[in-house]
């Protein structure tokens, strides 16, 4: 499925939605898809940026690119109205799912979905991906009880997180497909020099590539 025609259906809300709408088209010019924005109060406030190629990688070199790119970006349109620690990473193994090609790529494979607008009373599914259909989600859920197994047609713009759960088969197709999962650079040292204020602004502190 083309990137054009495979956007995002998982998305952001609040300050993450006004951070992803800055660094999409960016991480989009080098190449790249955002997978997801979340913020959070990891180390006072951290803007995490989940990131891929469109085959899925995300090496430590790519996250390095990224994070050089998104940074300026980032002061001039100032989202986030607080320091922050900047964090930019590959998806991982157990990835979350936000398009409908994500459910494609993965089919066969075990996912844990929150819905956020309930499916016949249900918000939480279980099962076997079984790809997608439009942007409906099929997941096959296992009988339990005396509810037979079925195939469950998930609105994919209703889900409020949908993650692959992590399996000795999905370790073994990530590292069949090259590596697909990627890595996530590390956390930077503590004594990392602090980067020195911008006239009338608070500064910001990126976890990859601290700002001069």
């Amino acid at each position: 499925m083309a990137e054009e025609h495979d956007p995002r259906l998982i998305t952001e809300t609040g300050v993450a939605a006004r951070v992803a709408a800055i660094v999409e088209p960016v991480l989009e010019d080098l190449g790249y898809r955002l997978v997801r924005v979340k913020v959070s109060g990891t180390n006072g406030c951290t803007v995490q940026i989940m990131g891929e190629r469109p085959d899925g990688t995300m090496s430590v070199d790519d996250c390095e690119a990224v994070s050089r790119a998104v940074s300026p970006a980032l002061d001039v349109d100032d989202p986030v109205n607080r320091a922050y620690h900047l964090e930019v990473s590959s998806p991982g193994i157990d990835r979350p799912l936000v398009r409908a090609g994500d459910f494609d790529r993965w089919a066969g494979h075990e996912v844990r979905i929150e819905m956020s607008v309930p499916v016949e009373g249900r918000k939480r599914f279980r099962g076997l991906i079984r790809g997608a259909e439009g942007t409906n989600a099929l997941v096959e859920i296992p009988a339990a009880g005396e509810v037979p197994q079925f195939v469950a047609h998930l609105p994919i713009r209703d889900v409020g997180e949908a993650r692959l759960v992590l399996t000795d088969d999905l370790i073994r197709e990530s590292l069949r497909r090259g590596g697909a999962p990627g890595e996530t650079p590390p956390e930077p040292a503590d004594d990392a020099p602090a980067p020195r204020p911008k006239p009338n602004r608070k500064p910001k502190v990126s976890g990859q590539t601290p700002k001069e």
